[in-house]
C-alpha cells in the first residue's frame, strides 16, 4: 500500500498495488500548475482511494482533463484524464520514498 497527503493533511489517499515509473510532463500547463515540470505516476481509478475528497478542489484545465488540489493549503495532487482509466498522482505527495526514479 502506498500512501500520500496534501501539505496540511486535509486530503489523504492511498494506492493500492505497485506504482508505474514516474512521467514527467514539461508542457506549460504542467509548468504554470507547479512552477517546475510535472512528475507523478499514473495508477488505475480501482486503486486509488482519497481520504478527505470533500476537500479535493477540481480545476478543468481542458474538457478532457481536470487537476485535482487541496482546496485548504492547495496542493498539487492529481491529474485526471476524465475518459481514461487512471488517475496521475503527484509523486511528491506520497509519503515515503517509492523506490521509483526517472530514468529507470
Amino acid at each position: 500500500m502506498n500512501r500520500g497527503s496534501c501539505l496540511c493533511g486535509a486530503v489523504r489517499f492511498e494506492v493500492t498495488g505497485t506504482l508505474p515509473p514516474p512521467d514527467a510532463c514539461h508542457c506549460t500547463r504542467c509548468r504554470k500548475l507547479s512552477g517546475h515540470y510535472w512528475a507523478s505516476t499514473d495508477v488505475p481509478r480501482a486503486a486509488l482511494t482519497i481520504l478527505g475528497a470533500e476537500h479535493v478542489c477540481w480545476f478543468s484545465t481542458s474538457e478532457k482533463v481536470r487537476r485535482g488540489f487541496c482546496s485548504t493549503c492547495g496542493s498539487s495532487l492529481f491529474w485526471d484524464p476524465i475518459e481514461k482509466d487512471f488517475v496521475a498522482i503527484a509523486m511528491g505527495a506520497f509519503d515515503l520514498p517509492t523506490n521509483t526514479r526517472l530514468g529507470m
